[in-house]
């Protein structure tokens, strides 16, 4: 399968900023190493420990590993690391579908909600529809549409002539596949 990139370079997905939790983890390190730095110069020095790390490491001397409280540190501290690792490498705009770049110089987006809303406007427009329900995500744009007239056949194959053009208006660099479904309303009583 073939790639299609423009002249402009590959489309890639937006990555969110985060800027808030990486200057609170950045300030929460530099202030735990700083006091901890300052401790070990002045050990060094020939002053004596501060209080708190003379305390921690005697219970960490004679605490036996297998204690719940132990346990429970090393798990939370597991855990955390796991997540800020996940924080680093995942994008964190999902929601954000990247489009075609033209210019070297523009980068764009489309939100999902708005390519979902914009795609159920489309289908409104094709007779013989009475209501649509649209999912998109980055590979597929699922449509379920109920038909209260017309062949369900001849309303999905225009369903798809629509809705085709209309993801390919969207501009989007990697065009999620179509799938569509219709079926008749439910019958009352």
């Amino acid at each position: 399968m073939l790639k299609e990139t423009s002249p402009a370079g590959p489309a890639r997905r937006f990555w969110a900023a985060r800027r808030i939790p990486a200057a609170l983890l950045a300030a929460a390190i530099l202030a735990g190493t700083g006091l901890l730095l300052y401790d070990v110069a002045a050990v060094r020095a020939e002053h004596t420990a501060m209080a708190w790390r003379r305390s921690v490491a005697d219970g960490l001397a004679t605490e036996p590993l297998d204690n719940a409280w132990v346990l429970t540190g090393a798990a939370l501290s597991v855990l955390l690391g796991v997540w800020l690792l996940v924080l680093a490498a995942t994008p964190g705009l999902r929601a954000v579908l990247p489009m075609r770049r033209d210019h070297a110089d523009v980068r764009a987006g489309l939100d999902r909600e708005v390519a979902e809303m914009t795609l159920r406007d489309r289908a409104m427009e094709v007779s013989g529809v009475q209501s649509v329900r649209v999912r998109t995500g980055r590979r597929k744009a699922a449509v379920r549409a109920v038909s209260h007239f017309r062949e369900l056949d001849a309303v999905r194959t225009d369903l798809e002539t629509v809705l085709a053009d209309g993801i390919h208006e969207l501009g989007l660099a990697r065009p999620p596949a179509l799938a569509v479904r219709v079926s008749r309303p439910r019958r009352k009583g």
